[in-house]
């Protein structure tokens, strides 16, 4: 299945899982919430149907299903996306470009100067 999967926990407080016998009253509530969203995401993926079609037939043909949802889901996602301002896209552009300028400056500057050191060290031992 294409996009995100559902929020709702897996397990109930104190990570002692989901099944009914072991959260006992306090988490009932949590149990029956996550059963219904199996049984609804079942029924919405067509899990529980009685004919099913093999193998990449059955692929090819929820192929325009699972590209639907997939679109669904990046217009949900993209709605989501905080877009930062033209003022804060031209500063932080400067930034970096002020802060590429000076490292460049920098690694050339001691490239240059270990250059000449190594050249240096290099003809001093060549005696």
């Amino acid at each position: 299945m294409w996009g995100f999967e559902s929020l709702l926990p897996c397990q109930s407080c104190c990570g002692r899982g989901w099944r009914a016998e072991r959260v006992e009253g306090h988490g009932a509530k949590a149990v029956r919430q996550m059963a219904q969203a199996a049984k609804l995401n079942n029924e919405e993926t067509g899990a529980g149907a009685s004919f099913s079609v093999p193998g990449p037939i059955s692929k090819l043909a929820e192929y325009p299903k699972r590209l639907r949802q997939f679109m669904h889901d990046v217009r949900v996602e993209m709605r989501q996306v905080n877009w930062p301002s033209r003022q804060d896209v031209w500063s932080t552009t400067i930034v970096v470009t002020i802060t590429v300028a000076f490292f460049g400056l920098y690694f050339a500057i001691t490239d240059w100067a270990f250059s000449k050191a190594s050249i240096w060290v290099l003809n001093y031992f060549k005696k």
